[in-house]
């Protein structure tokens, strides 16, 4: 008896210390992405309601429309290898502290971006979508011609050419479990990221797995998924990206006016690569980009990319502060 109390002692005790240890572990986990978005932001009082941004180096303008799961940490990150242009990083609509409203439709939320840069007494500037920030940024430069004076999209989430009737295609079994069940618990989903990081990796950030091996890219997909947290903080703006990937339609893509520069992957696990190059193929003059691997985050071809986006809108020559 004494053996078998000595043993479950031992296993209580085992316990204890993992609860404590996972207990540290993700409050300072949290701690660092509650840190992250406190700090570095403002808070724009327009027209259209309250919008997050944060502006980041000198030079032409450049809005970065970020994805499903950003914010405006996101957009600062994607411009970070785009030197020489003054970075304009948003919260979409329910992302961070940009609440949303009850019209958050891509057209509404490109009318937000005008907003935006009204607050800023910015004319005119170069905007970067990418993946689900593409329908409000394809949306502004047809709503705000005027005012945009380039556009690039990534990877972006747009109609292609299918039966007018379809959807969008379905979330996984995976990405309904992290809708249905993580979005509204910070701990749940860093649980999730620990224990079933590999399929987050391929279900969430769409990339293959063989492609982040190939590329050496394991810290960066690590990287990305830690971004997303606090992912309460998100939680409204995620949910409502199903809304307009559902109300997706066919834009009048051949009224864009301003140069555009669109890249996608083959392999990108959310497909977005015929339809971005059906949308290259619409847009008069519209230069496309594509590659064969590296998945949703098109890993491995980060600095071919970057130097694409960079020569592209250099050659636009864009201005726009008043």
């Amino acid at each position: 008896m004494k053996t078998s109390r000595w043993i479950a002692l031992g296993v209580v005790s085992a316990l204890a210390v993992a609860v404590a240890w996972i207990a540290l572990a993700y409050r300072s986990a949290l701690s660092a992405a509650r840190q992250r978005v406190s700090t570095g932001s403002s808070v724009a009082q327009t027209k259209c309601g309250p919008i997050e941004y944060a502006l980041r180096g000198e030079g032409p303008p450049l809005l970065i429309v970020h994805g499903a799961g950003g914010g405006f940490d996101q957009g600062l990150l994607l411009g970070t290898p785009l030197p020489g242009f003054q970075v304009i990083a948003m919260s979409r609509f329910g992302y961070l502290r940009t609440p949303l409203p009850p019209d958050a439709s891509a057209e509404a939320q490109a009318d937000a971006h005008a907003c935006l840069l009204d607050a800023l007494h910015v004319d005119r500037v170069a905007v970067l979508g990418v993946s689900a920030g593409a329908p409000s940024t394809l949306q502004f430069c047809l709503r705000h011609a005027e005012r945009c004076a380039a556009m690039v999209l990534l990877v972006p989430m747009t109609w292609g050419e299918r039966p007018a009737n379809a959807s969008a295609p379905a979330p996984s079994r995976t990405q309904q479990f992290v809708i249905r069940h993580t979005l509204n618990s910070d701990f749940v989903f860093w649980a999730t990221t620990r224990l079933f990081r590999d399929t987050l990796i391929e279900s969430i950030l769409a990339t293959p797995l063989t492609d982040v091996k190939a590329a050496s890219a394991d810290d960066r997909m690590s990287s990305m998924l830690d971004s997303i947290q606090p992912i309460s903080r998100r939680e409204k703006g995620l949910r409502n990206e199903g809304a307009v990937a559902q109300s997706l339609r066919r834009y009048e893509l051949e009224k864009i006016a301003a140069p555009s520069l669109i890249a996608s992957v083959e392999d990108d696990l959310f497909l977005t690569y015929a339809n971005a190059r059906y949308t290259a193929e619409h847009i008069p003059g519209a230069q496309f980009v594509g590659f064969a691997r590296g998945g949703h985050l098109w890993v491995g071809h980060d600095a071919e990319l970057a130097a694409a986006v960079t020569k592209f809108l250099v050659g636009t020559r864009t201005t726009g502060v008043r």
